[in-house]
């Protein structure tokens, strides 16, 4: 339930004009919210300029006061920092710190979701990730096999992956250590699970600047998706709560290598009207 004090309300309306539920509105000078309609998303939180506006729902002591210096991103550095990031497949031996996994989680947690749903989840291995590939791995293996016993001229394209994951299994098997093509020995895995793939792959994109803000290196896992797909076993073993799906997964780490510049990218494919 979202509240007003009344003692700090001024009547200013700016909540008012500012909800898009038109849940809330002036009576006898003081801004009321009917709680009716009201999804939750904060926003008379944030434009009350006197602060009069609160929710027992949340945790009030997370809200913070809007100054320049701690809030304003450069635009041309941000423009920068996202042509530069790269994925990354090289990966050094060390663990990533559990507050820097925390970090990257709270980017996704803060990121906009539809209707407020707030439907993500977050789901971090790292004791558990050699168990994870093997799952992962067995299940792309068995995946590989079917496509290869039943093509026809309109699965014909995805031999290739058939074929590599059938060989990556295999590799793997052979030596775990040396041939891990999956997570690349990257010590830390996040999982991120929503009722709603939009929702999910948001935090995702979020998660992913975090990353690379605290000099980590992250990979998604397009191949873990697809192993999950109807996989009750790696279900299960994540612990993927009911109702949700697997969006994304995001291999992390310190990455072991360096580069030295952005790349090319074809051009913007653009409609002005």
């Amino acid at each position: 339930m979202m509240n007003v004090n009344n003692e700090k309300c001024i009547g200013c309306g700016q909540c008012v004009k500012d909800c898009f539920l038109r849940d809330i509105e002036i009576v006898d000078g003081k801004a009321k919210i009917n709680n009716v309609s009201c999804m939750k998303c904060g926003h008379c939180i944030a434009v009350c300029p006197k602060d009069a506006v609160w929710t027992e729902e949340y945790n009030m002591e997370e809200v913070k006061n809007y100054n320049k210096e701690d809030f304003l991103v450069d635009a041309d550095n941000l423009l920068n920092f996202i042509k530069f990031r790269r994925t990354v497949r090289q990966f050094k031996d060390k663990e990533v710190e559990e507050e820097k996994l925390s970090k990257i989680i709270e980017a996704g947690r803060y990121t906009q979701t539809g209707s407020n749903m707030q439907d993500v989840s977050f789901i971090v291995v790292r004791d558990g990730i050699q168990e994870l590939k093997e799952l992962t791995l067995e299940s792309l293996k068995k995946i590989g096999e079917e496509l290869l016993a039943n093509l026809t001229p309109q699965t014909t394209v995805f031999k290739r992956y058939a074929e590599m994951w059938i060989k990556m299994y295999e590799d793997f098997k052979a030596n775990p250590k040396e041939n891990d093509k999956l997570f690349f020995n990257a010590p830390a895995v996040i999982i991120v699970t929503a009722n709603s793939d939009v929702n999910g792959a948001l935090a995702s994109s979020n998660m992913e600047l975090m990353t690379n803000a605290l000099d980590l290196g992250t990979l998604f896992s397009g191949f873990l998706v697809r192993a999950s797909q109807g996989n009750e076993k790696m279900m299960n073993f994540l612990g993927v709560k009911e109702g949700k799906k697997i969006v994304t997964c995001m291999v992390i780490g310190y990455p072991d290598v360096k580069y030295f510049r952005t790349v090319p990218r074809k051009e913007a494919d653009i409609i002005w009207k």
